[in-house]
């Protein structure tokens, strides 16, 4: 019985770590230009704020191959990026102050890390959204689905 009794609390703690570990999105980018995983999931019902960590694989600096993680309504993604490349750098290559962008990282360089966590409350199931790298150009290639179900 006492075995049992472990057995289940040690399960239940491992699926709470699995629901926690589902609110947690790791994405990495290099030098190539390329977001991995190049689709993102999240569950709105498990998940109340998202976390997404960033990691630059490559060896470029970010002045020369910077990357970010931005989210964005599919509809606003593009104009947001454009919008971003005369914000310059030290604005992350987004507007500052910009409703449109419901996430986004810092811009990183090879080697380095980012992180954001945001609510999903403002985000709806089934909605289009669209994840990209706001540094100038990349939009064309740098982006990818952002999933949310119930």
């Amino acid at each position: 019985m006492k075995k049992s009794i472990l057995l289940s609390l040690a399960l239940l703690g491992l699926s709470q770590q699995a629901l926690a570990n589902d609110c947690t999105l790791e994405v990495g980018v290099a030098d190539s230009m390329t977001f991995t995983p190049a689709a993102l999931e999240i569950s709105a019902s498990q998940c109340k704020t998202v976390t997404v960590n960033l990691t630059h694989n490559g060896k470029l600096p970010r002045n020369a191959m910077g990357h970010n993680w931005a989210l964005a309504k599919t509809e606003d993604a593009q104009a947001v990026a454009q919008a971003g490349w005369s914000a310059g750098l030290d604005n992350q290559y987004l507007p500052p102050d910009d409703a449109r962008v419901i996430a986004a990282t810092d811009i990183i360089g090879g080697g380095e890390k980012a992180s954001v966590t945001f609510d999903t409350s403002a985000l709806t199931a089934g909605g289009d959204y669209t994840f990209f790298c706001s540094f100038v150009g990349h939009f064309a290639i740098m982006k990818g689905k952002f999933t949310v179900t119930e």
